[in-house]
């Protein structure tokens, strides 16, 4: 489909990367804890997997049943959870791990390894103007995200544009407007039922004029009418390179941590279909379910680019996949 247009090289499986054998004496690097303040509820189920494998002198058939329990009650998913404990008893057999704390490690290095390295945000090479395509469910926190997102890259100095891509609700079009408004951070708008491309031709053309370097895209997210959404992206696709040739530059998805593996499996249709190139995990700071981020880099193969942690505008953090992993044992 639009993996063709977007131009997506395979990713490399996680999975097949081996990490360096597990050791109690490995240094972790410090994580401040008010940085992942939000990380609490997921860090009390992870924090009992800890003390348990730690206190246990002996690997036994209880370890393995508490991790199991500890990784479904994170929303780590049930494939990836299987996965995770085949590796560790095939890590346990090949290295000759014999202590609880020595599966700990272990299992860290695997969760970091499943994440792989954090990912930023791709800026265009060849022209003055980056686009981003953001996409996601109707309730995801789509239209938030893209709001602190442009605050974001407002504030590390980029000159922003949004494009209210998003006609089918004219509640998504006020909100992005308000957002706008708040900001300080120009929207391109229509009516609602407007063409969406038309929005995003005219937001090309003010971006250009205006001298704007980024402009983010809101579209619409029914996946009821699944076809139609898929033509009004390829439209969109074109409409952009005739524009800039080398864009888009990203195409997110905004998933909400909160609705687990239901949301999981429509990012993969998504995935499949239109070929993403990051995701965006929203409201882990209302969930005990931050063990969702492995489950998402373990069935979409694509790497996380920002986790949303609170309702404020600044509450948008880029995804760091050691920092993240050694927050949840803190």
């Amino acid at each position: 489909m639009l993996n063709r247009f977007f131009g997506q090289k395979p990713q490399e499986d996680p999975k097949k990367q081996k990490p360096e054998p597990a050791s109690e004496q490995q240094a972790e690097q410090p994580v401040p804890e008010q940085r992942f303040s939000f990380l609490n509820r997921t860090r009390q189920i992870f924090g009992r997997l800890g003390n348990a494998v730690q206190e246990t002198d002996t690997i036994t058939d209880s370890l393995w049943d508490e991790l199991e329990e500890s990784l479904l009650g994170a929303d780590v998913g049930p494939s990836t959870t299987l996965w995770l404990i085949e590796r560790l008893r095939q890590r346990v057999s090949d290295e000759n791990l014999q202590t609880g704390s020595q599966v700990q490690y272990a299992l860290r290095e695997e969760l970091s390894t499943l994440l792989g390295k954090s990912s930023s945000l791709r800026f265009s090479k060849q022209s003055p103007l980056t686009v981003i395509l953001v996409i996601g469910v109707n309730g995801s926190g789509k239209t938030t995200t893209i709001a602190k997102m442009a605050y974001r890259l407002s504030q590390e100095g980029h000159q922003v544009m949004l494009a209210a891509g998003d006609t089918f609700r004219a509640a998504a079009i006020d909100q992005l407007q308000e957002w706008g408004n708040r900001i300080q951070v120009p929207v391109i708008s229509q009516k609602p039922n407007s063409d969406p491309g038309a929005v995003v031709f005219d937001a090309l053309q003010a971006a250009q004029s205006r001298g704007s370097d980024v402009l983010i895209v809101d579209t619409a997210g029914r996946l009821h009418t699944k076809f139609n959404l898929m033509e009004e992206l390829k439209k969109i696709n074109k409409i952009i390179q005739k524009f800039v040739p080398d864009g888009p530059h990203e195409l997110l998805m905004v998933i909400d941590a909160t609705t687990g593996q239901n949301a999981l499996l429509q990012a993969r249709k998504f995935a499949e279909d239109i070929g993403l190139t990051g995701v965006v995990i929203t409201k882990l700071d209302s969930t005990a379910k931050g063990g969702f981020a492995f489950a998402v880099a373990d069935d979409l193969g694509v790497p996380i680019k920002f986790i949303g942690t609170g309702e404020k505008v600044e509450n948008l953090m880029p995804f760091e996949p050691q920092n993240f992993v050694a927050a949840l044992f803190a």
